[in-house]
């Protein structure tokens, strides 16, 4: 075909011996005629799209046909992902309670959001105030089996040993092959644990894997023997035991300890005891001159309060009658529990 009997797809003109001709899939075009089909301008470096035979510039395109993300409002370019009833880039779509990408792990829908599985059963427990099994998403009615941090239907698993189904008092164990392909824990009936001899946390009930506290005639995590008070971990810090129950020194005091006559803390040391009161050692001193009595000390009640004897012997003749009545005090020493 010659140049002359050719045609301009868009002005169906003819083309001049020496003009520059665009060609796309067969038809041709003057450069000024190749344009968007929106916006009639020349595409920017040649780059055009086209939908339904009609060519479009980038921007015309995505404004028209490109669909925009219900998260950033920016065109989506390439994967879509549509999902409750919007499209949206992969990296957008994401769990709307932890924020973890959902393009590829699947989502379910509560309350019109778009959450992941472990939040989805997370929500279901709070509504229905019980546990969801981590594995089938199911309601746990009886006590549930906890394994790696998560809760299960313990017929989900077999016990590693035996191969018996599990319950809710399966054992989790640390594997200890050594070898990073199965350095994973695993679970095992009770009977196939207690034949293992590993010892059983007197407080979470779970195996202790690592160091062992011995107290109470339990065994214990490290971080789970803890003041029956405050619940601070002891850490290898000195405990003090009352009525099957572990106490810090502060609230052993505190609860069954004794207070200063003098100053009123608990003591912690050594106490001294008279006149149906406690004191601390550095404290026990006559009311009068002060001096600091010991349990080598004579002393003599008056007004409730120790006096030595030298002080005494300054009372009155009358007052000093009155107070050999009480007789000379002796003072007890009871050392710290």
């Amino acid at each position: 075909m010659s140049l002359g009997s050719m045609m301009c797809t868009r002005c169906d003109e003819g083309f001049e011996p020496h003009e520059r001709i665009v060609n796309s899939n067969g038809q041709l075009w003057h450069t000024q005629c190749f344009v968007c089909a929106q916006c009639f301008r020349q595409f920017q470096d040649g780059i055009f799209y086209e939908f339904e035979g009609r060519k479009y510039c980038e921007k015309d395109f995505h404004i028209l046909f490109a669909p925009c993300c219900n998260k950033c409002n920016d065109f989506v370019i390439g994967r879509v992902i549509k999902a409750m009833a919007a499209n949206w880039h992969p990296d957008c779509f994401t769990c709307e309670r932890c924020s973890i990408p959902l393009a590829d792990s699947g989502f379910i829908r509560n309350q019109n959001r778009a959450l992941c599985h472990d939040c989805n059963r997370k929500e279901k427990e709070v509504g229905l105030g019980k546990h969801v099994c981590n594995k089938c998403h199911g309601v746990i009615d009886d006590a549930p089996l906890r394994f790696r941090g998560e809760v299960y239907h313990g017929y989900h698993f077999n016990c590693t040993s035996c191969g018996v189904e599990l319950d809710s008092s399966a054992r989790e164990v640390k594997n200890r092959t050594g070898y990073a392909a199965n350095d994973m824990n695993e679970l095992y009936c009770l009977r196939c644990h207690d034949r293992m001899g590993i010892p059983i946390c007197g407080a979470c009930r779970r195996p202790i894997e690592e160091r062992v506290v011995t107290a109470l005639g339990k065994h214990w995590h490290v971080e789970h023997f803890v003041c029956a008070k405050c619940e601070k971990p002891f850490l290898g810090h000195r405990h003090y035991e009352k009525r099957g129950l572990a106490y810090c020194e502060t609230h052993y005091h505190q609860l069954f300890g004794n207070l200063c006559f003098v100053c009123n803390q608990v003591i912690a040391g050594d106490v001294f005891t008279a006149l149906n009161k406690a004191w601390c050692v550095h404290h026990f001193s006559c009311s009068i001159c002060d001096n600091k009595m010991d349990q080598k000390s004579k002393f003599y009640e008056y007004d409730e309060k120790p006096v030595c004897k030298k002080c005494y012997e300054r009372f009155p003749n009358e007052l000093r009658r009155r107070l050999r009545m009480a007789h000379e005090n002796t003072l007890k020493k009871v050392p710290v529990a």
